[in-house]
């Protein structure tokens, strides 16, 4: 009698939408897509809003609520996350998201717009906080980088149709229909959540016991942050106009970051020391450099080109779908990560600079919708591959921290960047966009390059 001989079959890695993880996977690309739609479709029904409410100051004062609020709740979040589990802070983040924009759509002034705007800034940190965290409970290391890739396909939908749809909305039934659209799509989001939330991949983590795990002096430490960043774009904006006024506000908002920003980070994170330090930071680098100019294309190709605002926001939309290219391809298999954000940061570099050509005589402003595809690439790669990288290099107890750190430094980065940018163009002057935008691509590119060159120091130290 002869024993069977055991076959050996290749192992084949779990599929995202396989039956194991179908349900979550949906759940979780239709929550952060519809955070996407609502984040795409706000800049479009800004005009109409502000009409409505009588306030000329709404633009930066609706985004700025938000930006902070979110900052905020990236902290918090994380924190919970670790200590609780991110089941809680998940639901209360939807919750608070879905209400805030049942507020904005029911608001009556600038004010309670405002106070609707940071409750949804509120809701949406700490539901893509806690997202991170699920990821990385829920799903084995093999297959995060095709849900990462499937979170970076979440945006392209939203980035493409977000801003028309939500145009059309608000022409034809009033813009609180934005806002109160979104509600009843999250009902089906979190019944396909249920499960993952309930179980959360295996036992919870052993709560961590470093400086990042007190919540008291965490809390603290992201007010400070918070606040410092708002009053650091209040001071900047106003530079210009009040110089007193902007230099006290911005020497304020300064000493806000300096005193809660590094307890928020893993340390050695602001000196770029090897491994999850730098891993962290690159997410600051890669989010300062790529928005910093996204937010100008369309000012350049309007003022200076002549392009419509539809026209103009196409180089916006290709940046998405090479974005989704990017984050697609890195998780074909298992890179060399460091060498991947390496690129990555030299792909953003080389596409900011590209968009310079756009100011050339003789040169179409279409130019810039191939380098913006080179730039959204190298994002698709870079950001996918070091929210892979973080999870990795997280302790279980460490995750949540580790996931609001890098949602901190890519909101810093690119809103004080945004802001640095806003400063040069008021400097030069409005009768002079192309200088003031050469002076953008000059400062965002040397970010890019000084990423390229780092990026090397992700990998961990040779034990």
């Amino acid at each position: 009698m002869t024993v069977p001989k055991t076959v050996k079959t290749p192992y084949e890695a779990p599929r995202i939408f396989g039956p194991a993880y179908r349900t979550a996977s949906l759940g979780i690309l239709l929550v952060v897509t519809l955070i996407a739609f609502e984040g795409m479709s706000v800049g479009a029904i800004m005009p109409a809003v502000s009409k409505d409410l009588h306030a000329l100051d709404l633009y930066g004062m609706s985004f700025s609520a938000f930006l902070i609020a979110g900052l905020f709740a990236n902290v918090v979040a994380g924190l919970w996350s670790d200590r609780r589990g991110h089941a809680a802070p998940f639901l209360l983040g939807v919750g608070l998201f879905v209400a805030g924009m049942a507020l904005a759509g029911a608001a009556g002034s600038k004010e309670l717009f405002i106070v609707a705007r940071a409750v949804q800034g509120l809701g949406g940190g700490a539901t893509i906080v806690a997202t991170y965290v699920m990821i990385a409970r829920v799903y084995p290391p093999v297959v995060r980088p095709k849900v990462f890739a499937a979170l970076s396909a979440a945006w392209v939908l939203p980035a493409m149709i977000g801003p028309s749809v939500g145009g059309a909305v608000a022409e034809v039934f009033g813009w609180r229909w934005v806002f109160y659209g979104i509600v009843p799509l999250v009902i089906p989001a979190m019944l396909m959540l249920l499960p993952a939330l309930r179980t959360g991949g295996g036992p919870a983590p052993v709560p961590a016991t470093g400086p990042r795990s007190r919540p008291l002096a965490m809390t603290l430490s992201a007010a400070a942050t918070a606040a410092g960043a708002g009053v650091l774009l209040y001071g900047v904006d106003r530079l210009h106009t009040a110089p007193v006024v902007g230099g006290v506000a911005t020497a304020l908002g300064l000493a806000g970051l300096v005193a809660g920003l590094p307890r928020l980070l893993p340390t050695g994170a602001l000196r770029f020391g090897r491994g999850l330090p730098t891993t962290i930071m690159m997410r600051g680098l890669l989010s300062s450099a790529f928005f910093g100019v996204n937010s100008f294309i369309p000012l350049v190709l309007t003022s200076v080109r002549g392009f419509s605002v539809a026209e103009a926001g196409i180089a916006l939309t290709t940046g998405a779908l090479g974005w989704s290219t990017g984050s697609y391809l890195q998780s074909r298999r298992d890179y060399d990560r460091a060498l991947l954000v390496r690129i990555a940061a030299a792909a953003v570099t080389a596409g900011i600079l590209a968009t310079l050509l756009s100011l050339v005589p003789g040169v179409t402003g279409w130019i810039d919708v191939p380098a913006w595809i080179i730039a959204g690439f190298g994002m698709g790669v870079g950001v996918a591959s070091i929210s892979v990288t973080a999870m990795r290099q997280s302790p279980d107890e460490e995750q949540g921290a580790n996931s609001a750190a890098l949602q901190v430094v890519d909101t810093l980065g690119s809103a004080l960047m945004i802001g640095f940018g806003g400063v040069l163009i008021n400097l030069v002057g409005h009768d002079d966009i192309a200088t003031g935008y050469t002076m953008i691509v000059i400062l965002t590119a040397a970010v890019g390059l000084f990423g390229t060159i780092i990026a090397v120091r992700m990998r961990e130290p040779a034990s």
